[in-house]
Formats: C-alpha cells, sequence, structure tokens
C-alpha cells in the first residue's frame, strides 16, 4: 500500500488550518498544522513532509522568510496561501522559493488539484536528498556513509546492513538527542519500498542494537523511552567533503 503524502499547513488563522486539515484528510493526506515558524521548524526536524503549505502573512517569521530558509535547506515544495492577491506579492514568493501561490479565499478543491501537480512533478520526501548531506556521519567510532549505504564499525569492518535497518539508523543519527515516536521512525525511515518495513519498528531496533554491539538490557545507544519511543543518545559528528 502507498504511503499517505504527508502535507504540513502553516497558518496563523486555526479556521483555515482546521478547514484544510479536514478536507485533505477526506481525501487521502496525512496533514500536520502549525500556527507559527517554530512549531514549523520543529515539525520538519521529526517528519518527514512531502510538501508545505504556507500562509504569507504571519506574525513573527513572515511566510517569505520561512519559505526563503527552508528553500536554503531543502527543496520540499511550498505553496504560499495569502489574503493579498497583487502581482508583485506573487512574484516575490516565486523568487522566494514557493512553488506555487494561492490566493485567499480560494475553494479547497483548486489547492487539492495544486497539491496533487506538484506532488506528480516533485515525488515523496523519502525521494530527495537534502541539500549539502554530509558524506559521513560518525557516532562512538562508528561510521555511516549515506551515499555508499553502509556501516563501518570502530574496527574500520564493513557491517552488513539490510534497507530498512539502514534508513532507520539514518533517521536516528539525523536526530540525535530528541526522542521519537514509533510512527515518527516510520514516516522518516520507510522511504519508498514499505514493504521493508513490514515488521515493527522494535523489531528493527532490536537488531540495529544487536549489530552495534548495544546490550537490549541496558541498551546505551538506542534507548527506548517508556511510553514515547526510542532515544539515539550519542553525539553525532558531521563530515562534509572538503571545498577544492
Amino acid at each position: 500500500m502507498d504511503k499517505q503524502p504527508h502535507i504540513l499547513v502553516v497558518d496563523d488563522h486555526s479556521e483555515i488550518r482546521e478547514l484544510i486539515e479536514r478536507f485533505l484528510n477526506d481525501h487521502g493526506y496525512r496533514v500536520t498544522t502549525a500556527a507559527d515558524g517554530a512549531i514549523m521548524k520543529r515539525v520538519l526536524d521529526d517528519n518527514a513532509i512531502d510538501l508545505v503549505v504556507l500562509d504569507l502573512m504571519m506574525p513573527g517569521e513572515d511566510g517569505l522568510t520561512l519559505c526563503r530558509n527552508l528553500r536554503a535547506e531543502s527543496d520540499i515544495p511550498v505553496i504560499m496561501l495569502t489574503a493579498m492577491g497583487e502581482e508583485t506579492d506573487r512574484i516575490v514568493g516565486l523568487e522566494m522559493g514557493a512553488d506555487d501561490y494561492l490566493a485567499k479565499p480560494f475553494n479547497p478543491r483548486e489547492l487539492l488539484a495544486r497539491i496533487k501537480a506538484i506532488l506528480r512533478r516533485a515525488g515523496s520526501a523519502h525521494e530527495r536528498v537534502p541539500r549539502e548531506a554530509p558524506e559521513q556521519l560518525e557516532f562512538l567510532g562508528w561510521t555511516l556513509l549515506p551515499r555508499a549505504r553502509e556501516l563501518i564499525d570502530p574496527e574500520q569492518t564493513l557491517v552488513p546492513v539490510s534497507t530498512a535497518e539502514f534508513a532507520l539508523l539514518m533517521a536516528f543519527v539525523s536526530r540525535s538527542g530528541r526522542v521519537l515516536s514509533r510512527d515518527q521512525l516510520l514516516d522518516l525511515a520507510r522511504g519508498r519500498d514499505s514493504r521493508a518495513f513490514d515488521r515493527s519498528i522494535d523489531t528493527l531496533v532490536s537488531r540495529l542494537r544487536r549489530k552495534l554491539g548495544d546490550p537490549p538490557r541496558n541498551p546505551q545507544i538506542i534507548k527506548t523511552v517508556r511510553g514515547g519511543g526510542y532515544l539515539f543518545v550519542p553525539k553525532v559528528k558531521h563530515r562534509h567533503a572538503p571545498v577544492a
């Protein structure tokens, strides 16, 4: 079964957030909402978002600033919403990196059509590569090579890992020090082939612990958080390729 696209709706008006959330839920989308830029950033850190619907006029950081900052770090598609229908606002939004622009008031069906069109062009969140992805990630003497999809132990020996195990470990090391629920881990790690995740996250965590030498009775690398999920404890170093 294909994964539901995950849409993030950012708007300071609760009525608009709720309207869009209900409509998109009814049409098979998973929706998370945020009232401001700070919540938006937390959601993006903890979830694999496929598209952002972003209001232009908000208190604090406005939509243009948030769009520009997001585009500097990611290629997640953005649809800008605004009550201002002037041509100059549309142009500025597109120049900041928005993929499309919709003026309020809008018909939810038109928003849905634009979301579908953009997702067809962009592909899923899991197919995209973060900008400036590190060449390698290091923790406790271990090395993870994202592009080669390899795990190397402290003795410099290649450790075989399955596609699902590697994806889950990437989700952990990319968010070291954060408690991640099972649903978040499934969303972040399963990628295009959900068949790799037919077994539970708990089973995959057990397999990862075994390969990392993390004792199951007293784990120090991947800790279980009662009622919360899992926590990847070690600090992770990100190493990028040197600039020529």
